[in-house]
């Protein structure tokens, strides 16, 4: 989805993207594409704060139940006296999808040598994903399901397709760190349950899953930078390398820049590629990150979910909250 679309677009790009696993937000999202008296309400928020993601969420942090009916939404969208809205702009989407680690791990290990790395997120929000290494894998293929890390762990699973290989481990982690423009502290309670809130309503997997990651996190918090990702990360990148080879990575990050910035963040990551500074995987959109996406096969334009590109190239394709993984 084009967050810098206009509001239907939007709105009805978020409708199809959920269609398969969210009745209540397709049908919410669908409905506000179709409603003129709620399209204004948007449109007076700034473009990026109307990403239906953040919006459905500031709604149900203040009381609109769902699943439920869409009139719910509207009466409260409506009817705000300044309280969602305060929401909106205050907040940001910033779902932190520990299951992506599923469909990561295995491009974690095309990218990293043997030995301990020093893995560092790029909009790590909390930082949930910067723990591969205290998970166990269970990747479904069709040939059965293939497990890795410690049988204690909490695990994480995917379906996968094709013929990528698959670690017998996840790789080990020297150090961890992140940057974010407003990192959450996995300690705080309210950030916490902003984090749920911005999990869909019908997912309650996840849910179950966003509180086991944080857990994780609570018990041993990773270094998170609080500022711009494109100006922080050479400094942060030779920060990293004092701890052994650097694996940046990022995963439904890079949407959130304009399209200038996101060629320039291409061009400085292909850079500190290139100088063997780091090496880097990338979990985008296919409209986001064009050059990684054009090393792979064509995407289809129905088609949904993430390019994953190891050092600038493509080498699968993802389900955005890391439920499948599909090898090119």
């Amino acid at each position: 989805m084009d967050l810098f679309a206009d509001t239907v677009t939007q709105y009805a790009e978020f409708a199809a993207d959920a269609a398969a696993t969210s009745p209540c937000f397709a049908d919410w999202a669908s409905r506000v594409a179709a409603d003129p008296e709620v399209l204004d309400w948007l449109e007076a928020l700034p473009l990026t704060k109307r990403q239906p993601n953040l919006v459905l969420a500031a709604a149900r942090w203040h009381g609109v139940p769902a699943p439920g009916p869409y009139a719910g939404l509207r009466e409260a969208l409506l009817g705000d006296d300044g309280t969602i809205r305060r929401t909106i702009l205050q907040r940001a989407t910033q779902t932190n999808e520990a299951g992506r680690l599923a469909t990561l791990v295995p491009a974690f290990a095309l990218a990293a040598g043997p030995g301990p790395v020093a893995l560092l997120e790029v909009g790590a929000s909390a930082g949930l994903c910067l723990f591969p290494d205290r998970y166990r894998y269970a990747w479904r293929t069709e040939a059965g399901v293939r497990r890795a890390g410690d049988p204690a762990a909490p695990e994480l699973g995917c379906a996968v397709q094709g013929a990528g290989p698959l670690p017998d481990a996840p790789i080990a982690v020297g150090w961890r760190g992140g940057i974010d423009l407003s990192p959450l502290d996995v300690t705080d309670a309210d950030q916490v349950r902003w984090l749920s809130a911005l999990v869909w309503p019908e997912h309650d997997d996840r849910r179950a899953q966003l509180a086991r990651a944080v857990e994780v996190a609570r018990s041993d918090p990773p270094y998170l930078r609080r500022g711009d990702l494109v100006e922080e990360l050479p400094a942060m990148v030779d920060r990293a390398a004092e701890h052994g080879p650097v694996l940046v990575f990022h995963s439904a990050v890079i949407a959130y820049l304009p399209e200038e910035r996101r060629r320039g963040f291409h061009e400085l990551m292909t850079g500190l590629v290139a100088a063997g500074r780091c090496h880097w995987v990338s979990n985008e959109g296919p409209l986001v990150l064009p050059e990684v996406t054009a090393t792979g096969p064509e995407v289809a334009e129905d088609e949904h979910g993430f390019v994953l590109g190891v050092d600038g190239r493509a080498v699968a394709r993802t389900h955005g909250h890391g439920r499948s993984l599909r090898w090119l």
